[in-house]
């Protein structure tokens, strides 16, 4: 398994950082290779991502989801990987995400590209393109304040 950890400070409260990164289908406007997010349900969604000029599609299951402080994930199908992203308070006005992701390389070029750095540089670029969106706007598009545990909505 490879292992990607970054992070970022963003000029906006936590709760509004939250808020933006529970709008999957957002996905798109600020990953790179992500094409498309459907949310199937409150836990589960459908991914259709591009690498290498390959389309790849796979299905995730929140697992954990807590309101200001973290979203987790695992695939259900397709490339394997598993994940969180976790929201801290700095202060009234900013916050930092941070990602920390588990995939497992297929292949001689994800071996290849992970030896590199290629997919820290990703994760890195997608999330400060995260806080030139949440940033420009000033606000989130959305939010989904429910909480998830083991998979199951507790809360809505």
């Amino acid at each position: 398994m490879a292992r990607i950890e970054q992070s970022i400070d963003v000029n906006v409260p936590v709760s509004t950082a939250y808020n933006q990164w529970t709008q999957f289908e957002e996905f798109p406007r600020f990953m790179e290779g992500v094409k498309e997010v459907r949310q199937l349900d409150d836990a589960h969604l459908h991914w259709v991502v591009e690498h290498n000029n390959q389309k790849h599609e796979f299905d995730t299951e929140i697992s954990e989801q807590r309101p200001d402080e973290r979203v987790a994930w695992k695939t259900t199908d397709g490339k394997s990987h598993s994940g969180v992203v976790t929201f801290h308070r700095i202060d009234d006005a900013s916050s930092r995400v941070m990602v920390q992701m588990d995939w497992e390389p297929e292949g001689m070029l994800e071996t290849l590209g992970k030896a590199l750095g290629s997919d820290d540089r990703r994760v890195k670029s997608d999330l400060e393109k995260f806080k030139e969106l949440i940033e420009s706007r000033g606000g989130e598009s959305g939010a989904w304040r429910g909480k998830i545990d083991k998979g199951d909505v507790v809360s809505r």
